[in-house]
């Protein structure tokens, strides 16, 4: 069998494709502005045609900070580092770009940090206490406080290592703690001793053996002094019985009741006499004739109001003496 008989027959040629470098040529230019307009893209995203102001911060050291690294308040970032450069006094002058619609949270009284972690760059933070101050003016400069949380890393080992070298020192045997221990635990045993609290604070000498007579000195004290305010309270209550009692009880306050109410009557008695007598020295001189008869008149009555006066003198000696009163009791006859 021939191997010609094997062979496909020629496929037809495809025809040329119309304006081929035309649209190569479009295809280029279309490519080109997709990538010409993502990098715009990214450039917006990035805040590059975005209105910002400059704010420039001073720094001793520029360690951990890169172009291109935010600025954040409140966690939010709001600048970004644009420059870093080291000015004729040893400053490092790091240039941040802060966005205009951002830029009311800076503050004449804000603070700045400069923060560099244990795992991680550095970080730079706005903090704005008092957000009433007037607002940070455009190309302002301010110093940044630096704090490197690897750098107190050695202090704080030296630190921890001082603290337990006091630490074996308090707990070594023979230290003030244990000593202090062994205090404790000799005054709990003397507490649990027969003597007990008593002993520990009166100690084990004569005084330890006259405790016990003291406290039944005390007691036997207490007593006496007990049956003392029974007698006070016993007087009371008489002295009560014979000042205020009733008449059945012997009181004397009553009795002086009655002596002042029978010394009223008497008084009552003696004015009216005295009345008498002045009608009588009124009948005296309205009629003359009768000069001895008015005269044996007032006599009479004179004995009648002496009589009177007199029971009323020993009616105040009887008070006084049942009730000393220091008041003189003098009567004037007229």
């Amino acid at each position: 069998m021939n191997d010609a008989s094997h062979l496909l027959p020629d496929e037809p040629a495809q025809p040329p494709v119309a304006h081929l470098r035309l649209k190569a040529t479009l295809l280029l230019l279309f490519t080109g502005l997709l990538i010409a307009g993502s990098v715009l893209y990214l450039l917006y995203a990035r805040g590059a045609f975005e209105e910002t102001q400059r704010l420039v911060l001073l720094a001793d050291d520029s360690e951990g900070v890169t172009v291109g690294m935010d600025m954040t308040f409140s966690g939010f970032p709001i600048g970004r580092v644009r420059s870093i450069a080291l000015a004729e006094d040893g400053k490092v002058h790091i240039a941040v770009d802060v966005a205009r619609r951002e830029a009311h949270w800076l503050r004449e009284s804000s603070v700045f940090t400069l923060v560099g972690g244990l795992m991680g760059g550095a970080a730079i933070r706005a903090y704005s206490g008092v957000l009433a101050d007037p607002p940070l003016p455009d190309g302002a400069e301010r110093p940044v406080i630096r704090g490197d949380v690897g750098a107190e890393i050695p202090a704080i080992m030296s630190s921890a290592r001082t603290l337990l070298d006091n630490l074996n020192q308090i707990t070594a045997q023979g230290s003030e703690l244990a000593q202090t221990l062994a205090e404790v635990r000799r005054l709990a045993e003397r507490l649990n001793a027969p003597g007990g609290a008593m002993g520990v604070l009166m100690g084990e000498g004569a005084d330890a053996r006259q405790l016990p007579e003291l406290l039944a000195q005390a007691t036997q004290l207490m007593r006496q002094s007990a049956a003392l305010v029974a007698r006070l309270d016993g007087l009371g209550a008489k002295a009560d019985r014979q000042i205020f009692g009733s008449d059945n009880e012997g009181g004397l306050l009553p009795e002086v009741r009655q002596s002042v109410a029978q010394t009223s009557l008497l008084l009552q008695d003696a004015r009216q006499t005295l009345a008498k007598v002045d009608g009588v020295l009124a009948q005296a001189q309205a009629i003359g004739k009768n000069a001895s008869e008015a005269t044996t008149d007032l006599a009479g009555l004179r004995a009648e109001v002496e009589a009177n006066l007199r029971k009323v003198e020993g009616l105040i000696n009887e008070i006084n003496r049942k009730w000393p009163f220091a008041r003189d009791t003098e009567l004037k006859l007229p």
